[in-house]
C-alpha cells in the first residue's frame, strides 16, 4: 500500500469489524482523558511492539511501502510526522496491520500499544492546546466578511465575489490552515470596504431610491413590429416568445436597469400550444443580453400552464442588464428562425410551445434597512445635510471631535462583537481625528475612522484566547457557525449577561437560530462545501449525451438536496437518511426528468417515493451525482473517494506519483471495472481502492447527469454495480450497498459530527478530538442519530467551546 501522510481522522478501517476494533481505541482514549496527565513522548512498550510486531517488514532500505518505522522520529513536532504515526496508531488499532494472516498478534500487546500510543499523540496535541489552542488564528470568509459588512452598515450589496478566491483546507473555506493574508488579499479587502462603505453612505445621505414600474404587452413587447430582433411580440394582447434555441431571444430591454442593485420582476404569463406532458417550464435570467456578453445569471424558473398567473423573482442586475423570460426546458420542440433574428409572425405557424406575458412589474428594491435605518447607524443622531452630489453631503456637530469620537467607538464595538475600551478604540480615533485635523469634513473623517476599524485584525479575525472561550467568544462563534453572520442583539445580550455559556441556554439559542430566517442558509452553507455542491457547475453534461439535461433541471436538483437536508434538521431525521430514504422533494420538471410520475406543478414539493425507484437518500439526488461526475463519464473512483470522504469519513490519501490515473474508455472496448481490476494488481494501489471502488461501483447505474442506465450507451456493455466491501461482504446492486452501510449509522453519525465541527471551528478534528466526537455520537444514539440532536451536541461540547 502508500503510504502516505493523511489527517487525523480514521483513514480505512476493515468494514464493521476495523471500525469496532477502532471504537473501542476510542473509548480507551475517552477513559484515559479522566486521569493522570499523558506523556508527551514515547514510551518503551511504543519500541518493544515495533521490534516484536513490525520491522520484519518495516525496517531497512527495503522497507514494504516505503515505511522504516526504525527511522519514524519519535518526536511529534511537525504535522507531517504527527500524522504517519496517526495512521500506523489507526492501522494497529483496526486490526490492519500487523497483517492478520503474517501476525499473531498478542492482544495484551496490542492494548499496551494503542493505550501508549494514544495517550503519548494525545498528550503532544493537548499540550499544543494548552499552549496556543486548538484553532489558528481564524479570519472570517469571504462570505462571513459581505455578511458582516451588510450587517455593520446595512447595505445589501454583492461583496463576496470582490475578494480574491478561497482555497479550503480540509474542504472547508472556514478552516484557518487555508487562510493566509497576502499583501494582496489585504489589499483587496480595503478595497471591498471602500465600496461598501460609499454605499452605506449614499445610501445614508440620498433619498430613497426604489421604484416601480409596470409594462404591458405592448410596453415589454418589441418597439417595432416591422424589425427582427430577439424581444417579445404582441400576439392577442399578450408578449409571446415561442420556445427556440436562439441565444438572448426573450430579452426584455424595458427591463434595462440604469443602475446597479436589486430588482424584483413579477411576471404574469401564461403557456401557448402546451406539450401533452404538462406546462412550458420557462426560465428567467439577466444580463447584457449580448453578443460581446453572452453569459447569462440565473433568477428562476417556472412553469406557465393554460391560465394566467403571476410568477415573482429577485436578481441582482449591474448596470445595463436587463432581463431575458423565454421557455427553457430542453425536451420542448423549437422554432428554427433565419439569420439569428425573429419577425412578427414567424413562430406561430412552426407549431411549439411559447410563452404569453400580459404583463410585467419590475421593482427596484433592498434587503435589511431603509435609508433612513442606515443614517442611524452610521451618524446616530447627527444631521444630514444633502447635497445633489450625495459625495458632498455634510453632517452638522456642534461637537465634532467628541461626536467623532462617540460614534467610532459606538461602531467599532459592534465590528469587533465584544465590548471595547478606550484605549483599544485610541488608534482608529486619532487617524480620524488627523482627518478632521487636516480640514476634511466630518463624515470624511468618520468614514476614515470605519474604514481603519473595518481594516482592523479585530474586524477581520476571530478574537479567542487559548483555553474556554469567554461568552463573547461563544456568540461570535455560534452566529458564524449557523447563519455566517455576527451575533445578533439577543446574542450579544445573553453574552453580556454571562447567561451564554448556560448549557441550557446555548442549546436554546441554537434553536432560535435555526428557526430564524437566517438559519435557512446554515445548511446550504454548509453543504456547499461540504457535498461540494459549489461545483455544480464546474462541468456540464454533453448535450449531445444528455440532451434532456437543462439548467431548470440543475437548479431543480439544487433545490432537491437543499430542501431534503433542511427536513432531515427540522424533523430530526436520523443519519442513515443521508444514504436511504423514501421521500425526496421535486417539482414537476425534475420528476419528469427522474422518470417520477404524478407529480404537477412548479413548487417544489416532499414526494413519497414508488418503491421502484432509486432516488432515496443523497445518492440517489442529481446534484451528488453530478458533481461526482465529469460531464461525460462516471468514473467508480471519483465517487467512491467522494463517498469515503464526505459521508463514511474515511480520507482518501493522494495515490503514488509513479501510478497513472484510471480514464475510462467511453468507446466500450474495455470496461472501467476491467480497468480498475487490473490497477488493484499493483500492490501500492489494492490497499485504497479496496475501499474506493465499491462505493463508486455501486453509483455506476447513474449517469453523469443523473439518470438511471442499465447500459453504457444504448448499445455498449450492461452496467455492472456489484461488487465485495474490503471485510468481504458482498452486495449485487445499489440498494443492497445501501442495507450495509445504514446497518452501521454510528459511522454516518461520526463522520457527521466530524464535518460540522470542523467547519464551526475552523480546525480539522486532531487525534486529541476523537473522544469528543464519540460522546457526541453516543449521546445521539437513542434519538437515532438525529440531525438536529448532532448539531446542538457539537454546539454544547467540549470542543466546540474552546480555542
Amino acid at each position: 500500500m502508500s503510504f502516505s501522510p493523511s489527517n487525523t481522522r480514521v483513514e480505512f478501517s476493515s468494514g464493521r469489524y476495523g471500525l469496532r476494533r477502532l471504537a473501542v481505541a476510542t473509548v480507551m482514549l475517552a477513559a484515559a482523558m479522566a486521569h493522570a496527565a499523558p506523556p508527551t513522548s514515547p514510551t518503551a512498550e511504543i519500541g518493544t511492539f515495533f521490534k516484536r510486531n513490525c520491522y520484519d517488514c518495516h525496517r531497512g532500505s527495503k522497507s514494504e511501502a516505503g515505511l522504516d518505522l526504525s527511522k519514524l522520529p519519535r518526536n511529534l513536532a511537525s504535522d507531517d510526522t504527527k500524522k504517519h504515526w496517526v495512521r500506523v496508531f489507526d492501522r494497529v488499532a483496526a486490526g490492519e496491520m500487523p497483517p492478520p494472516k503474517d501476525a499473531d498478534l498478542d492482544k495484551d500487546e496490542k492494548v499496551a500499544f494503542i493505550k501508549s500510543a494514544g495517550d503519548w499523540i494525545r498528550g503532544v496535541e493537548l499540550d499544543r492546546y494548552n499552549k496556543t489552542g486548538r484553532v489558528e488564528a481564524r479570519r472570517l470568509t469571504n462570505l462571513q466578511l459581505e455578511r458582516s459588512l451588510h450587517d455593520l452598515l446595512g447595505i445589501d450589496i454583492p461583496l463576496a465575489k470582490e475578494f480574491p478566491d478561497e482555497q479550503p483546507a480540509e474542504r472547508f473555506s472556514t478552516v484557518a490552515d487555508g487562510q493566509p493574508m497576502s499583501r494582496y488579499q489585504l489589499e483587496r479587502h480595503m478595497d471591498v470596504v471602500d465600496l461598501a462603505l460609499d454605499e452605506a453612505i449614499r445610501r445614508a445621505v440620498s433619498e430613497p431610491d426604489e421604484f416601480t414600474k409596470e409594462f404591458d404587452a405592448a410596453g415589454l413587447s418589441r418597439s417595432n413590429p416591422n424589425r427582427r430582433c430577439r424581444e417579445p411580440e404582441v400576439i392577442d394582447g399578450f408578449g409571446v416568445i415561442w420556445s427556440s434555441g436562439l441565444i438572448f431571444y426573450g430579452r426584455v430591454p424595458a427591463t434595462t436597469a440604469r443602475e446597479r442593485g436589486w430588482y424584483q420582476i413579477t411576471v404574469r404569463a401564461k403557456a401557448l400550444k402546451s406539450p401533452k406532458n404538462g406546462g412550458v417550464w420557462c426560465t428567467v435570467q439577466t444580463g447584457p443580453a449580448v453578443s460581446s456578453a453572452p453569459l447569462m445569471n440565473w433568477a428562476g424558473s417556472f412553469e406557465a400552464t393554460d391560465d394566467v398567473r403571476a410568477f415573482t423573482f429577485e436578481a441582482w442586475l449591474e448596470r445595463g442588464d436587463m432581463f431575458e423570460v423565454r421557455p427553457g426546458d430542453t425536451t420542448l420542440r423549437k422554432a428554427r428562425f433565419d439569420g439569428g433574428q425573429v419577425g412578427v409572425g414567424e413562430g406561430g405557424p412552426q407549431n411549439v410551445p411559447g410563452v404569453a406575458m400580459q404583463s410585467i412589474k419590475l421593482q427596484r428594491i433592498h434587503h435589511g434597512p431603509t435609508n433612513e435605518q442606515i443614517r442611524a447607524m452610521l451618524f446616530d443622531d447627527l444631521q444630514v445635510k444633502t447635497q445633489k452630489n450625495w459625495r458632498r453631503a455634510e453632517l452638522a456637530s456642534s461637537a465634532p471631535k467628541k461626536d467623532l469620537r462617540r460614534l467610532i467607538e459606538r461602531f467599532a464595538e459592534r465590528a469587533f462583537r465584544r465590548p471595547v475600551d478606550k484605549a483599544a478604540v485610541d488608534p482608529y480615533v486619532a487617524i480620524a481625528e488627523e482627518a478632521l485635523s487636516a480640514g476634511e469634513p466630518l463624515i470624511e473623517a468618520l468614514r476614515v475612522g470605519y474604514r481603519a476599524v473595518l481594516c482592523s485584525p479585530r474586524f477581520l479575525y476571530f478574537y479567542e484566547t487559548p483555553g474556554k472561550l469567554d461568552a463573547y467568544a461563544v456568540a461570535t462563534r455560534l452566529s458564524y457557525f449557523l447563519w455566517n453572520a455576527p451575533p445578533d442583539k439577543k446574542l450579544t445580550d445573553l453574552a453580556a449577561s454571562g447567561k451564554l455559556t448556560n448549557p441550557d441556554t446555548l442549546l436554546a439559542e441554537t434553536r432560535r437560530m435555526l428557526r430564524d430566517p437566517r438559519g435557512k442558509a446554515f445548511l446550504e452553507d454548509f453543504a456547499a462545501e461540504w457535498l461540494d455542491l459549489n461545483q455544480i457547475d464546474f462541468t456540464t453534461p454533453d448535450r449531445r449525451l444528455y440532451p434532456t439535461f437543462d439548467d431548470v433541471v440543475k437548479h431543480g436538483m439544487l433545490d432537491e438536496t437543499h430542501a431534503y437536508l433542511q427536513a432531515m434538521l427540522d424533523q430530526n431525521l436520523g443519519v442513515t437518511n443521508l444514504v436511504d430514504s423514501d421521500f425526496t422533494f421535486l417539482n414537476s420538471r425534475l420528476a419528469r426528468y427522474y422518470h417520477i410520475d404524478g407529480v404537477d406543478g412548479d413548487e417544489l414539493r416532499r414526494v413519497k417515493l414508488p418503491a421502484s425507484s432509486h432516488r432515496g437518500g443523497l445518492l440517489g439526488q442529481g446534484a451528488v451525482l453530478k458533481v461526482t461526475a465529469n460531464g461525460t463519464t462516471t468514473s467508480p473512483v471519483l465517487r467512491g473517494k467522494w463517498i469515503n470522504e464526505r459521508l463514511l469519513g474515511n480520507e482518501v490519501p493522494p495515490p503514488p506519483p509513479n501510478v497513472p490515473a484510471i480514464e475510462p474508455d467511453i468507446r466500450g472496448a474495455k470496461s472501467i471495472r476491467d480497468q480498475l481490476a487490473k490497477h488493484r494488481s499493483i500492490e501500492t494501489c489494492a490497499a485504497c481502492h479496496k475501499n474506493i471502488d465499491p462505493p463508486g461501483f455501486a453509483l455506476e447505474n447513474f449517469d453523469p447527469a443523473g439518470l438511471w442506465r442499465d447500459r453504457y450507451g444504448k448499445k455498449g456493455a450492461k452496467v455492472d454495480p456489484s461488487y465485495t466491501l474490503a471485510d468481504g461482504r458482498k452486495f449485487k446492486d445499489l440498494e443492497a450497498y445501501r442495507a450495509l452501510v445504514v446497518a452501521e449509522p454510528q459511522t454516518l453519525a461520526r463522520n457527521v459530527a466530524e464535518q460540522l465541527m470542523t467547519y464551526g471551528t475552523g480546525a480539522p478534528i486532531g487525534f486529541a478530538d476523537r473522544p469528543v466526537i464519540h460522546q457526541i455520537v453516543q449521546a445521539t444514539r437513542g434519538g437515532n442519530f438525529g440531525l438536529a440532536s448532532i448539531v446542538e451536541q457539537v454546539v454544547t461540547s467540549r470542543t466546540f467551546l474552546q480555542k
